[in-house]
């Protein structure tokens, strides 16, 4: 076996039906006393119901949140919690609700404990993103919650099209950890076996909402989505999306959708061995990777095309210029300009990705 390097990030996890209700015991772990509860309005219900449990220990609760998390909203976030004394943060919901927490966290130091509620999966990584003019990423282990609590419970009443993008985005999150830079055997298993795991679930939970079994599948793969991207990075497709969603305000998990075929069909000959294992993940063993994901995303009903989330046209060779700036040496095959702008061109149309 090649010489590789793996950053084991700690983290305690608890998994199951009903995980929800053992928050009061996690917090008491942490020694937490004054709590910041930091959830997003489709999570409100869950909140609730999760302060009420806590009582005393909810010094400040702050229900609503943005994608892309703005400067001014995390600024405000952080003040807030100074003023509470707020000893831990309580994150509920999706990922701009985990992506606020982990604002604060980064400036307070304070940790964090998710709940989440999608399967956008950043609860399982350190890596935390800010937009002013434009979105701006990084990575602090501060960011990195102490403890999450998957709850399949809590996804039954997600819509459709939410489940479907933010399952997408988890497996982008897989796709990207075969083949980054820091990508090693382990999180290459945890990768694929993510893939496999959402690729199997999304149908039947876009299908049948109130499947449980499904439910906690897909959460189980967005868990291994966001582990495996937690230690082997990103590369062309993340820096893509945060460009587009960060400057152009696009739903992270619907650009996400869109854009993953086209950059597979990109990436394929540069790392044959990656793909392929994407293709065997997604159960075309020796067959085209990028068609069988956009045939996914057609199949749930996720977006396949740029025009259908509204980016203007005439705005796709700054989008192309900016992300070749943002991905420099990140991608297994070298960016430039045109191809970029052409790879953006074919996903705007909506057009089925040709192999090679």
């Amino acid at each position: 076996m090649n010489e590789f390097v793996y950053d084991a990030l700690p983290g305690r996890i608890l998994f199951g039906r009903g995980a929800r209700r053992r928050a009061e015991a996690e917090v008491s772990a942490l020694g937490c006393q004054r709590l910041m509860v930091i959830a997003d309005l489709q999570a409100a219900g869950v909140a609730h119901e999760v302060i009420s449990r806590l009582g005393t220990a909810v010094a400040a609760t702050r229900i609503g949140v943005q994608q892309h998390v703005p400067e001014p909203l995390a600024a405000g976030a952080r003040t807030e919690a100074r003023q509470a004394g707020a000893d831990g943060l309580l994150s509920i919901g999706g990922g701009s609700a985990t992506g606020l927490s982990k604002a604060v966290a980064v400036e307070t130091g304070i940790p964090i404990i998710a709940i989440p509620t999608t399967y956008a999966g950043s609860e399982m990584t350190p890596i935390w993103g800010l937009t002013g003019e434009h979105k701006k990423t990084g990575r602090d282990l501060r960011a990195l919650p102490k403890v999450v609590l998957y709850d399949p419970e809590l996804t039954v009443g997600l819509p459709a099209g939410v489940s479907a993008s933010s399952g997408f985005n988890a497996i982008a999150h897989c796709v990207e950890a075969l083949y980054a830079k820091g990508a090693n055997p382990v999180t290459s298993l945890q990768a694929a076996e993510g893939i496999r795991a959402l690729a199997s679930s999304l149908p039947r939970v876009v299908a049948v909402p109130e499947d449980l079994e499904a439910r906690s599948d897909a959460l189980y793969g967005a868990y291994l989505a966001g582990s495996a991207l937690a230690v082997a990075g990103t590369a062309l497709h993340h820096k893509a999306c945060h460009v587009l969603g960060g400057t152009w305000g696009l739903v992270h998990g619907d650009v996400n959708a869109v854009l993953l075929a086209h950059v597979v069909a990109y990436n394929a000959q540069a790392v044959p061995d990656a793909i392929s294992r994407v293709a065997v993940a997604l159960g075309v063993a020796g067959g085209d990777a990028a068609g069988a994901l956009f045939d996914l995303a057609q199949a749930i009903g996720a977006p396949t095309s740029l025009a259908e989330l509204g980016l203007p046209e005439d705005v796709l060779e700054q989008a192309a210029a900016r992300i070749v700036a943002e991905t420099g040496a990140s991608n297994p095959r070298l960016v430039d300009t045109d191809s970029v702008l052409r790879l953006l061109e074919r996903a705007y149309a909506g057009s089925r990705p040709e192999p090679g």
